[in-house]
């Protein structure tokens, strides 16, 4: 058994639903290991499950830890672990949702099968924003079968999964376009966006056409009108659609929608990449576990470029 402060929830809401207390966490169980926490990474996921967006799809028993993303140090490890040694430094996902105890805590019980050797290059905090974006990328592109010279067309660029899956795309040999805000048009130039679009002022689905690929980030009307750029035999995956069978019979094409699965199979490519300098980690802010509530704010309203991300140790 081990005692921790953690960020919790007992009811949803605001910011006064998120209570800094003590946690006891019980010794990991088969397949599980026990990590003291350095860093947590902060996921749009984590303000909207606050809110409660998500009870009726995601029903979570309370009071629970909130938080999905972590970097940190294996203290103890269960039956049936193999390949992780205590000491050890690793990054992963510890969500309650998947059977884990919460990432915003000073300690934690994750999955051996959600973790993988910390990248040697950077600190915890840098480690701690990457699992779930990096991961959603490595999964998209690895869906849609990416090869050079195809040409990919990914939906909101600036944001954290949308730079990671550029510079993945560009590393991979594709012709890339994404879209925009007007703020970020040099951003993505600089990650090499081959066409950049603002999405306020110019419509995609005009200037684009035969594309082999479309990774979704955004969603609702983007989604549909992503149905015309593409190719046949094209394909889009989406990250909050699911497949309209009467768009793929129209347009003759594929499309599927991605739940992420951080494994230590796509963690450690990560980790490749990010040795690799293929991949980087952007911090926005960092803040204190006891500022929980105030980072989930700042995500919440400003929709940051670069990740929010919580200093534990």
């Amino acid at each position: 058994m081990k005692t921790a402060k953690a960020a919790r929830l007992h009811s949803y809401g605001g910011l006064e639903a998120v209570k800094i207390e003590e946690m006891t966490l019980p010794d990991p169980k088969v397949g599980e290991v026990l990590v003291r926490v350095q860093a947590a990474g902060i996921n749009p996921i984590d303000w909207k499950i606050r809110a409660g967006y998500l009870k009726e799809v995601m029903p979570l028993r309370m009071p629970f830890t909130l938080g999905v993303d972590f970097a940190g140090v294996i203290e103890a490890i269960g039956p049936g672990v193999a390949g992780f040694s205590v000491g050890e430094t690793v990054y992963g996902e510890a969500p309650v949702f998947k059977g884990a105890s919460g990432s915003f805590a000073q300690a934690l019980i994750a999955k051996s099968g959600n973790i993988s050797a910390r990248p040697s290059n950077l600190d915890a905090v840098e480690a701690a924003a990457l699992p779930l974006v990096g991961v959603s990328a490595i999964q998209a592109m690895e869906t849609l079968g990416l090869t050079t010279n195809q040409k990919l067309l990914i939906h909101g660029g600036g944001g954290g999964i949308g730079s990671i899956a550029i510079r993945m795309a560009k590393h991979l040999g594709a012709w890339v376009a994404t879209t925009v805000s007007a703020d970020d048009v040099e951003y993505v130039k600089s990650l090499g966006a081959d066409r950049v679009i603002n999405y306020r002022s110019e419509r995609f689905d005009e200037l684009l056409t035969d594309l082999d690929g479309v990774f979704d980030t955004v969603g609702g009307e983007t989604y549909t009108r992503s149905f015309k750029v593409l190719n046949r035999n094209g394909q889009i995956v989406s990250l909050l659609e699911r497949p309209r069978e009467d768009l793929m019979a129209q347009y003759k094409v594929l499309a599927s929608i991605q739940f992420t699965d951080v494994t230590t199979r796509r963690l450690a490519k990560l980790t490749e990449l990010v040795h690799q300098g293929i991949v980087k980690s952007p911090i926005n802010r960092i803040y204190t576990l006891d500022a929980t509530a105030a980072a989930l704010r700042h995500l919440e309203r400003e929709s940051p470029r670069g990740k929010v991300v919580l200093k534990v140790a």
